[in-house]
């Protein structure tokens, strides 16, 4: 796995598919990627070739085997609900094809009417395969750190009054964004999500705020199952989810990470 030396420069990693339908992944540099040969998550390697963004699609920046979504990991958010702070994270897992990557149109699922919610979040990209880590190794397994709109379908939580329907609400398709870029040697305790609806600021909360800071959470939810290379964690959300209409465009942004801008259909 690569690991930024002290006082390295932030990189940012991005997949993408070149006109001719070939995906590849590589360094954003300015406006155009340098393609990389190999493993994202393993060796690779630059291949001499650049890519100019405006040539290609941004796809989402990995393929993740599971979307985790944590639950109440904000202090504000919790406090206003009235709720403890956790002793272990509370999670759910979000199916891999709800993947969806920067500018993909978020889909309404046909047999659902009711409200669509955003919710802006940092996420944790898993770097290598990691099982019953302390918290002091987390860093070394986690590559670097995106924007999630983790999308809900939020009146299927509980339309069955015996059973809380998470899964469903978060995983369909499109339901699972992620992007634009993962970024590496980042430093992200003292910075923002922020997002914005249809260009209004809606939610704008500090990633300190968390009851569980990203080497908890990797540490704590590798007691409970194996996380692996490109697996994705979103860290939860705090104030301000809203629900989102037909033609809405929603923008997710962490500065130094960019925005995660897409649009719902």
């Amino acid at each position: 796995m690569r690991r930024g030396l002290l006082g390295e420069q932030m990189k940012h990693w991005a997949r993408f598919r070149r006109a001719d339908g070939r995906v590849g992944f590589g360094l954003v540099l300015g406006n155009e990627i340098a393609a990389y040969s190999g493993d994202l998550f393993g060796e690779s390697h630059p291949t001499g070739e650049t890519v100019p963004i405006s040539q290609c699609t941004l796809l989402a920046p990995c393929v993740p085997s599971k979307i985790i979504g944590l639950w109440n990991n904000f202090h504000a958010l919790a406090a206003k609900l009235g709720k403890a702070a956790p002793g272990h994270p509370l999670y759910f897992i979000k199916a891999a094809t709800a993947l969806a990557g920067p500018d993909d149109t978020i889909r309404r699922p046909r047999n659902y009417t009711g409200k669509i919610v955003y919710e802006g979040e940092l996420g944790i990209v898993i770097g290598r395969p990691c099982k019953a880590i302390a918290a002091e190794q987390a860093p070394d397994y986690i590559f670097g750190y995106t924007c999630i709109n983790d999308v809900t379908a939020i009146d299927h939580l509980k339309e069955t009054p015996d059973f809380e329907q998470w899964t469903r609400a978060k995983s369909y398709d499109t339901f699972g964004v992620v992007g634009p870029v993962i970024a590496t040697d980042i430093d992200v305790s003292g910075l923002s999500v922020i997002t914005r609806l249809d260009g209004v600021e809606r939610q704008n909360y500090p990633i300190a705020d968390m009851i569980f800071l990203p080497p908890q959470i990797v540490s704590r939810i590798s007691q409970d199952m194996s996380l692996l290379a490109g697996d994705v964690i979103a860290c939860g959300t705090s104030l301000g989810v809203g629900s989102m209409k037909q033609g809405a465009v929603v923008e997710v942004t962490v500065a130094g990470i960019g925005t995660l801008r897409n649009v719902v259909g």
